[in-house]
């Protein structure tokens, strides 16, 4: 059975593992990362693939990374959380560690895994939506992973949704992410926190004052029936649902994921999602309405589909 290791890299860590040809995972292991160093990362993610390898008989690594990479999956042009800028990723590890190495950008890896063994089993056209900090995207169509011309495809996270509106990390304003992700999730229960305490009870017990509410305490307060809290993931949902009609007016796909941290709640949140997409749908009644899943492979998505993807390089 042909062996990869997959190796996913975040700005505070990095996960690794040893991965087979059923999305299976052999060995698998944690390290640090080191984000703000480019020459101490690529040493640290030779040195997880070389003890791997030593111990499994592989045949390649694929690797995972929060970034734009570039189209023929090598380099990494630019991440905004980590110090990698034109950086020769594939390059250097490969000069490391004597085997085959291809970079993917995670989102697009985390999606190839829900694809192949999770949520998307079974389905050609698959939109997978990451929402976290911010929001992250992938997209298999007809089976094959879309990167876009350059490879920088699937920024799904920075459609402009309210033109002139929040300002945005990358530069833009009125990004989806600055209103259908974690952080804007807690941004909105703050403020219905301040200008509503009797509604944020909870809430307010929870973070001991509005400035120290955090997101878990937002999932945990909307649990216990807190109003200030409900009302932010109703708010979360109208805006989720509204950027997945966009999406399924463009794609069509016949399925969406939800994943990425905020998905831990989705009992919160996805069946009004599946609600409101159903009513703000281009055609709706006159087309079928694609499933919207919440992801089912965790953290482990990421490498599986990154060792996965280096197999079929």
């Amino acid at each position: 059975m042909a062996l990869t290791i997959g190796v996913d890299v975040g700005g505070t860590k990095i996960a690794f593992g040893v991965v087979d040809e059923n999305g299976g995972i052999l060995e698998r292991g944690l390290r640090h990362s080191p984000a703000g160093d480019p020459e101490k990362m690529a040493l640290t993610i030779a040195d997880v693939v070389n003890e791997l390898a030593a111990r499994h008989e592989v045949e390649a690594v694929g690797i995972g990374a929060a970034g734009f990479v570039d189209e023929t999956r090598s380099v990494i042009r630019f991440a905004p959380n980590l110090a990698w800028r034109e950086e020769p990723l594939r390059m250097k590890v490969g000069e490391l560690v004597g085997l085959p190495v291809v970079v993917e950008n995670d989102a697009n890896a985390m999606a190839w895994g829900e694809y192949r063994y999770g949520a998307g089993r079974g389905e050609s056209h698959v939109v997978c939506v990451t929402v976290g900090t911010g929001i992250g995207g992938g997209i298999v169509l007809g089976g094959d992973l879309y990167r876009g011309r350059w490879g920088m495809g699937a920024e799904l996270g920075h459609m402009q949704t309210v033109p002139g509106g929040r300002p945005c990390g990358c530069g833009n304003n009125g990004c989806w992410e600055r209103y259908a992700s974690g952080s804007s999730l807690l941004a909105e229960a703050k403020e219905n926190a301040e200008a509503d305490p009797a509604a944020a009870t909870h809430l307010l017990r929870l973070g001991g004052s509005v400035e120290g509410i955090r997101g878990e305490h937002v999932t945990e307060a909307a649990r216990l029936g807190d109003r200030a809290a409900l009302d932010a993931f109703e708010s979360l949902a109208g805006w989720l649902a509204q950027g997945l009609a966009d999406l399924a007016a463009i794609l069509d796909p016949g399925c969406f994921i939800l994943g990425g941290g905020v998905s831990g709640a989705a009992d919160l949140f996805a069946d009004r999602v599946r609600d409101e997409f159903a009513a703000r749908l281009t055609g709706r009644g006159h087309r079928p309405l694609a499933d919207i899943r919440v992801a089912e492979m965790g953290p482990s998505a990421g490498l599986v589909g990154a060792g996965d993807l280096a197999r079929l390089r």
